[in-house]
């Protein structure tokens, strides 16, 4: 069915359009493929980021397209309706800019032209083996050498694109325990002692199945530290409260092409001759998942006008993450059922959606930690 989009700009609706065309043609055909085969498609992200997606919130002196967060989610959202492992992949690709282009060096920042139209594909190295959400604790140490560069020693664990990226921000601890003792290295990939290991088996995404990535001995310059000495957590907590709105685009995205695909089901599949739509048990039903779904949309861009506008977001951000994510799962468990028996079966895309939501509801912040986040701004007043 047709999303009716209110958008900025006349541009905004060419780029949708732009969009939806990249999604017919590169995408669509391609994804139950690469997903069975759990092949990295990384032609087609630089088809993405040659068509100008990959860098559009970022200014276009640094080689972005200027666009508002608010056009730049519903581009997700396009995207992760036909392949959610390229939407995944653009979001994580677009948090894995923001340290350089934030905090980084001038010299470092000559890298976001190529960044930011696909020539180098990023991952973001926080989370570890041992801990996840409590990510100021973690071990993953670098020390300098007597020469001044940084040599980085530890493990990180569902590094998104940790067997295929082109650059990596590490987050490593260079001072004492606690927050405050972290900071941000960029690596390059070949770099000697940056291991990538083995595309974990996961249940969904498989076309983009995380790794993890071991640092021994790993030496850097000391000029590939992102921002002040320390200053990591904050620069890794900044571009968290952005990628969490890509997530919930994802999941709108996701939630909207299963049911998308249920109503076409049910207007098609007969039994006690009429289509099962136009009984109630499924038609209501259906009417849940589409309220459900435009509940999720709006509290996304609600949150997105607000980053745009120079507001606080951080905690809107988090409700739209646990919101629509907890949604896009709802919604394919019940596509699942509308479509019955098929709907267990890989002849219908059912299967991989609602497989693929649940990673949604962990990757970017866990949902019992957006309710944290929530609960204590709450508390906070």
């Amino acid at each position: 069915m047709t999303v009716e989009r209110m958008l900025p700009t006349a541009e905004a609706h060419d780029l949708l359009d732009l969009t939806r065309e990249l999604c017919e043609r590169e995408l669509a055909p391609k994804a139950a493929d690469f997903e069975a085969r759990g092949e990295f498609p990384r032609e087609v992200l630089r088809t993405i980021g040659r068509s100008g997606l990959l860098g559009l919130p970022y200014p276009e002196e640094v080689g972005g397209a200027a666009q508002p967060y608010e056009v730049y989610l519903q581009v997700l959202e396009t995207l992760a309706g036909s392949w959610l492992a390229i939407a995944e992949a653009v979001s994580v690709h677009t948090l894995a800019c923001y340290p350089v282009y934030a905090h980084g060096s001038e010299a470092l920042r000559k890298l976001l032209p190529d960044m930011l139209g696909g020539e180098l594909l990023g991952a973001y190295c926080l989370s570890e083996p041992q801990g996840g959400s409590d990510a100021a604790a973690l071990t993953t140490r670098a020390t300098r050498d007597a020469e001044g560069r940084w040599v980085v020693n530890g493990a990180k664990a569902w590094i998104t694109h940790g067997r295929d990226a082109d650059f990596y921000n590490i987050f490593a601890r260079t001072g004492a325990a606690g927050a405050r003792g972290i900071s941000c290295l960029l690596a390059d990939a070949g770099t000697p002692g940056l291991e990538p290991q083995k595309a974990e088996n996961v249940m969904g995404l498989r076309a983009s199945a995380p790794s993890q990535v071991l640092f021994d001995n790993c030496t850097l310059s000391a000029d590939r530290l992102v921002g002040a000495e320390g200053a990591g957590f904050t620069i890794a907590m900044e571009a968290l409260d952005a990628g969490r709105l890509g997530i919930a685009a994802c999941a709108v995205g996701l939630a909207q092409a299963a049911l998308d695909h249920a109503v076409g089901y049910a207007r098609e599949r007969e039994q006690f001759g009429r289509p099962i739509a136009e009984f109630q048990g499924v038609g209501f039903l259906l009417a849940d998942m589409a309220t459900q779904i435009s509940a999720a949309r709006a509290l996304l861009l609600a949150a997105a006008r607000l980053k745009d506008a120079g507001r606080p977001f951080s905690t809107e951000a988090a409700k739209a993450k646990l919101f629509a994510t907890d949604v896009a799962m709802r919604v394919t468990t019940d596509a699942v059922q509308v479509l019955g028996g098929a709907g267990y079966v890989s002849d219908h895309p059912a299967e991989r959606w609602f497989r693929e939501a649940k990673v949604l509801q962990i990757v970017e912040g866990t949902n019992q930690i957006q309710r944290l986040v929530i609960s204590r701004a709450l508390v906070r007043g």
